[in-house]
């Protein structure tokens, strides 16, 4: 019984190198940490905003942005914020899942699509909740409706560019320090053009970040899970054949 423990424990770890485990059993746990760090951080606004308590540097902080506002600047913002409208993310989604199953990915492309339309659910059902009216601080140059928290822009573009980016660096490994070095320069500019078109407050970018961050986790975490289950049957499964034939 001990040796087959054993066997079943080298079936388990041996893709990976000994030396590397402590480095990916770390980066989990860490995850799973700021996971938690992100649920909180919701709980603890959306208390506030359930409780319809106003935050003093909301306000403050869109008034000092407007202060920013040149007529080149709007045209940029505008255009940062474009992708992350609906209509650009729709097209993301339609153009990788079809990218995945032509390639065979299947699983993968299972995972993404879970990943984003889950987002875009979870953001709606949150908004009904929730109900907080958008800021009026200034006449806005961009066409907005719906309510205001989270913002479904900087919750929805954190999961389907972060899963984009995480399939690419998947299949492309030497690719992903670049991935994430341009996945978060740009999540965090579709959240700050939101703050500086006016069109939401600080807490609703927080907020959104935070919610989007916990279902990614989620789903990253439950797609390694079954990619491990199926490594491990596979290998079981080659291992007891071998051990049947010798």
């Amino acid at each position: 019984m001990h040796d087959l423990f054993k066997k079943i424990s080298l079936l388990l770890f041996r893709s990976v190198p000994k030396y590397l485990l402590p480095v990916l059993l770390t980066i989990r746990f860490l995850g799973f940490v700021l996971a938690g760090l992100a649920l909180w951080g919701f709980a603890e606004i959306s208390e506030d905003i359930l409780d319809q308590e106003s935050f003093a540097f909301d306000q403050q902080i869109l008034l000092t942005l407007q202060e920013w506002h040149t007529p080149l600047l709007d045209q940029i913002m505008v255009g940062v914020t474009f992708l992350g409208n609906t209509s650009v993310l729709a097209g993301l989604i339609i153009v990788t899942t079809s990218a995945l199953i032509y390639l065979k990915k299947r699983s993968e492309a299972t995972v993404f699509v879970i990943a984003a339309f889950g987002a875009s659910g979870l953001n709606v059902l949150l908004k009904k909740i929730f109900a907080r009216d958008r800021p009026q601080l200034w006449e806005q140059i961009v066409d907005v409706q719906f309510y205001s928290f989270p913002s479904g822009n900087a919750m929805i573009s954190l999961v389907i560019y972060s899963m984009i980016a995480y399939i690419l660096a998947i299949n492309f490994p030497k690719w992903r320090g670049v991935l994430w070095l341009l996945l978060v320069p740009l999540v965090l500019a579709i959240g700050f053009s939101r703050l500086y078109l006016g069109v939401h407050y600080p807490t609703d970018i927080i907020a959104g970040y935070a919610a989007g961050f916990v279902w990614l986790a989620a789903c990253i975490s439950s797609s390694e899970l079954w990619q491990a289950r199926r490594s491990f049957k596979s290998s079981l499964k080659q291992w007891l054949k071998a051990e049947s034939e010798s």
